[in-house]
């Protein structure tokens, strides 16, 4: 039972429960021609990091406009490439809810302080490295914990705590950016929980969520829901191709695997020893190259690899970048 309290403590930052609810921040801002431009900050640049710790992660990604594997924390962006970490002079943002794009980055979250940004951020997008942003939804009004986006950025999809004038309650979706928002229907979903989602890298229709009673998947942006595994823990979990790679907790232990949603066909993958309460939080493949991956766990660890996980990088132990 012990481990079990330990466990369930530790995917909290992978299952939402709604039921819960969770109080974001309201800025009482009105919104101006200003804040729809994207907002530059003065002496950014991107520099060595040669030590650092990362208190909070908060995701990981490869955007297409860059070479680096992006890692969001509470203190702003690292990006890992060829050996070396590199990180954000300004605009250390604590990026909630990070998701890769083709053309970059969007994210949620709140501003570092003096950067003259609203809190909360809403929902933003970044095409230069987290150099300027763009808004794209509910500026200064809403924080996103949870979001997803395909790859090409045709299909973006927030679970929304809060009920407002252009949210539902639950899972909603936008086919143009922010927008416009639709509720995600949700039929025939039957878990207790809502967690984390992913997004087909190429069709914005498809997604998936991870939750305590297995994966549920979708053709048609959430509106019907079918489940695709046993009912098991899912923790974490992203699109490799037209397959899912999910992580799961099962007989005390932490698996890593993929699985093809049409046949249901699974195929295990090798990793490093995770202990039982030490479960994977994040997942990214890169849509660019599908054999360099990377995963994060609770007790903040980052591995990598490059050749489909057959071999692993160690990148950061408990958050720590040791200087060298």
């Amino acid at each position: 039972m012990k481990l079990q309290r330990k466990l369930m403590i530790a995917i909290l930052s992978g299952i939402l429960l709604i039921a819960s609810g969770c109080s974001n921040k309201s800025g009482d801002n009105k919104k101006t021609n200003q804040e729809n431009k994207a907002e530059t900050i003065k002496n950014f640049e991107i520099v060595e990091a040669k030590s650092f710790k990362v208190k909070n992660i908060r995701g990981i990604g490869y955007p297409g406009n860059d070479n680096a594997l992006y890692l969001a924390a509470n203190d702003g962006l690292k990006m890992y490439n060829d050996g070396k970490w590199t990180k954000t002079t300004t605009n250390q943002h604590d990026y909630i809810g990070f998701q890769a794009l083709e053309s970059g980055f969007l994210s949620s979250g709140h501003p570092q302080k003096g950067t003259g940004f609203s809190d909360p951020l809403g929902l933003v997008k970044s095409t230069d490295k987290g150099n300027t942003l763009q808004k794209l939804a509910l500026y200064g009004k809403t924080n996103f914990h949870f979001t997803a986006s395909s790859f090409s950025g045709n299909g973006l999809y927030v679970i929304s705590e809060q009920p407002n004038d252009a949210l539902s309650l639950g899972v909603n979706y936008s086919t143009d950016n922010g927008g416009t928002w639709k509720k995600s229907a949700f039929k025939d979903f039957n878990a207790d929980s809502l967690g984390m989602m992913a997004v087909h890298p190429n069709n914005g229709a498809i997604m998936a969520m991870s939750t305590r009673s297995g994966i549920y998947y979708s053709t048609d942006n959430g509106n019907t829901m079918k489940l695709i595994t046993d009912p098991i823990m899912v923790t974490a979990l992203t699109f490799i191709g037209d397959s899912i790679l999910f992580s799961s907790v099962e007989n005390e232990k932490i698996l890593l695997k993929t699985i093809n949603p049409a046949s249901g066909e699974q195929t295990s993958i090798a990793f490093p020893f995770l202990d039982y309460d030490n479960p994977i939080t994040y997942l990214t493949v890169n849509p660019k190259n599908t054999n360099q991956m990377a995963f994060t766990t609770y007790k903040n660890d980052l591995y990598e690899s490059s050749d489909g996980g057959k071999n692993w990088r160690n990148l950061l132990k408990d958050g720590k970048k040791e200087l060298e």
